[in-house]
């Protein structure tokens, strides 16, 4: 009987993970050995604060829920000391957080991950951590719309403080 219910909760732990990825927009496996407690625990307040769900287990339970959700392609990554990142909601985040933590540690390693359905590998993930966030681009973008503006709107003022004041209308 006691096997039953343990196969029931892996069951039940591969269910709840695969839902976890379906749901989300993007997700980062990484190699964490020889990352320390304290920047492991920087680091996972980090992903908690940017919403992004940390999660160590077996790599042959990560597996069955990457197969439930068509990202089988990871599991060739699931060796050794092996997590998840899962970003519910921004695509970017998780790869940018980890990004930092494998520059500063040797031995931590992206090794692959996923996003918009499909597999990336770690260069890839890499490449997406160097993407701008959302708010940057729209600031951007918003930057570059009112540049013109003001150069339209100081040219006008220079016109007005040099003949004195604006021309009235003519009716």
């Amino acid at each position: 009987m006691p096997s039953n219910s343990i196969l029931a909760q892996k069951q039940q732990i591969v269910a709840d993970l695969a839902e976890q990825i379906k749901n989300s927009a993007a997700g980062v496996l990484v190699n964490y050995q020889g990352i320390t407690v304290d920047k492991d625990t920087a680091m996972r307040k980090a992903l908690r604060q940017a919403g992004v769900k940390y999660v160590v287990m077996k790599n042959t339970l990560t597996g069955r829920a990457c197969d439930e959700v068509g990202y089988g392609e990871l599991k060739q990554y699931l060796t050794g000391m092996t997590a998840i990142a899962i970003s519910e909601k921004d695509p970017v985040i998780a790869a940018k957080v980890l990004k930092e933590y494998a520059e500063k540690i040797e031995s931590f390693q992206i090794l692959a991950g996923y996003v918009d359905g499909n597999v990336i590998n770690a260069d890839s993930v890499k490449a997406l951590a160097d993407i701008p966030s959302k708010e940057t681009l729209i600031a951007k973008l918003l930057g570059s719309i009112r540049s013109p503006l003001y150069s339209f709107a100081y040219a006008l003022q220079a016109i007005v403080d040099k003949d004195g004041e604006a021309a009235p209308a003519e009716a």
